[in-house]
């Protein structure tokens, strides 16, 4: 299964970008993680900046795909519990799952909307950067615990 992080910010390298890259390419068994970045360069108001960001995700979300907005007012989601989500995509012929972190203002109103659904990382409020990485992560993980590999020992 294709997935993708579609964020907004650059990525200027150093640890957070080789732990995200770490983690993404550990995926096996069908499953990959691309990352897209978008960015609005323009000095633009808050609710403009925060409309068009949300404009420049959606651009970048595939045909089909299915939506995931990182978003602090979302589901909060065991490790086990997003596995058992992807395995329902990929079960039910999800080619790509897109995952959308927004920016430092959140997500637009048309982002919210257009998301099939909405999932919290937690209470705390966490560094874009750090995201993407985490993400990166818990995907490994959801698709160790899928593929039975010894990676998860959680319960």
């Amino acid at each position: 299964m294709q997935c993708l992080l579609i964020a907004v910010g650059r990525a200027r390298g150093g640890p957070e970008a080789a732990l995200f890259d770490a983690y993404a390419g550990r995926l096996r068994g069908g499953w990959s993680l691309t990352l897209r970045e978008v960015e609005e360069r323009r000095p633009l108001p808050g609710p403009d900046r925060m409309t068009r960001e949300g404009r420049l995700l959606l651009d970048q979300v595939p045909d089909g795909a299915h939506v995931v907005a990182l978003d602090g007012g979302g589901r909060r989601w065991s490790s086990e519990d997003l596995a058992e989500h992807m395995t329902r995509q990929r079960d039910a012929g999800t080619r790509a799952v897109a995952f959308l972190v927004g920016g430092a203002d959140g997500h637009a109103p048309d982002v919210l909307a257009r998301a099939d659904v909405t999932l919290s990382l937690g209470a705390m409020t966490w560094p874009h950067m750090l995201v993407r990485p985490m993400l990166a992560e818990q995907l490994y993980r959801a698709w160790s615990i899928q593929a039975g590999h010894p990676y998860h020992r959680g319960g």
